[in-house]
């Protein structure tokens, strides 16, 4: 989980991930590295800028955990760790949302449901209607109520999956409870996470010998380049020279021809032979 989620080598991976949990095509902006981490969270939380399918910017933090009282921490203060990043105003004018994602590898709930979404929302005491924002905060947020701009949160269980994949974002899931991806499975980002973790639990011998033949296979891309695919180039080049010559050699040929010279004279001026000239003019 640390080694996909936190490297910006794997932004096709996580961004797979996210596309299918949000119903979005999700592109990663950048990870955002905290002034403010602390040794417990330095590595189980990732704060990252995208922006979904209709270009709005949205911040996301993640958090993966096995500890049991981790729960309070990330109800407690999402999402003060992504507000770090960015100024007030700036948050305001430019972000779509604030999204806490939590994948969390212990029961923390009765319930039989293994993903669990939802946002603040503000209703009335006595007239019990959900609070709408006023024209102009609807023009600035494109937004009509305040539950829409209010922080997302998503709480996945991964204990209570039962491994039965019935679409692409449980084959995520499926993925996170059994470092495991089947050969079947479609979701975006998992091939890309199935090539990244078959290196992963190579032993260190072995991730050695498959550094060094990626090497070796990047050096003979790079002689294939050199060599062969330039090779083609300059030869397809000098063809297309030796046949735009051989063009006007005949261009010449039959101009002096038909200006009433012969072929004896034609090899006079030209220094052609005359078996050339006859072949030239036929």
């Amino acid at each position: 989980m640390k080694k996909l989620l936190r490297s910006k080598a794997n932004f096709g991976i996580l961004a797979g991930f996210l596309s299918e949990l949000l119903f979005t095509d999700i592109t990663i902006v950048e990870i955002l590295e905290s002034d403010k981490e602390t040794s417990d969270n330095k590595f189980n939380r990732v704060d990252i800028k995208v922006r979904d399918a209709d270009n709005q910017l949205i911040l996301i933090e993640i958090y993966y955990s096995r500890e049991m009282d981790f729960l309070l921490r990330i109800l407690s203060q999402t999402p003060k760790h992504i507000a770090e990043h960015l100024d007030q105003k700036l948050i305001c004018k430019n972000t779509s949302k604030l999204i806490s994602i939590n994948i969390l590898y212990y029961d923390f709930c009765e319930d039989s449901d293994y993903i669990y979404h939802g946002s603040s929302e503000l209703i009335g005491l006595h007239n019990h209607t959900v609070l709408k924002l006023n024209p102009a905060r609807q023009r600035l947020f494109s937004k009509k109520t305040v539950c829409s701009i209010s922080p997302e949160r998503y709480m996945i269980n991964i204990n209570n999956f039962d491994d039965k994949t019935n679409d692409t974002l449980d084959e995520w899931i499926y993925f996170f409870k059994n470092i495991e991806i089947k050969d079947n499975f479609q979701a975006k980002g998992l091939l890309e996470a199935k090539e990244k973790l078959d290196v992963l639990k190579l032993n260190a011998s072995d991730k050695a010998a498959y550094n060094r033949h990626q090497k070796d296979l990047r050096h003979e891309a790079s002689n294939y380049q050199s060599t062969y695919i330039l090779g083609r180039i300059e030869g397809k080049e000098k063809r297309l020279l030796q046949q735009q010559r051989q063009q006007d050699k005949a261009d010449l040929v039959l101009n002096m021809r038909s200006n009433g010279l012969n072929i004896q004279d034609i090899a006079k001026f030209t220094g052609y032979s005359e078996g050339e000239i006859k072949s030239l003019l036929d």
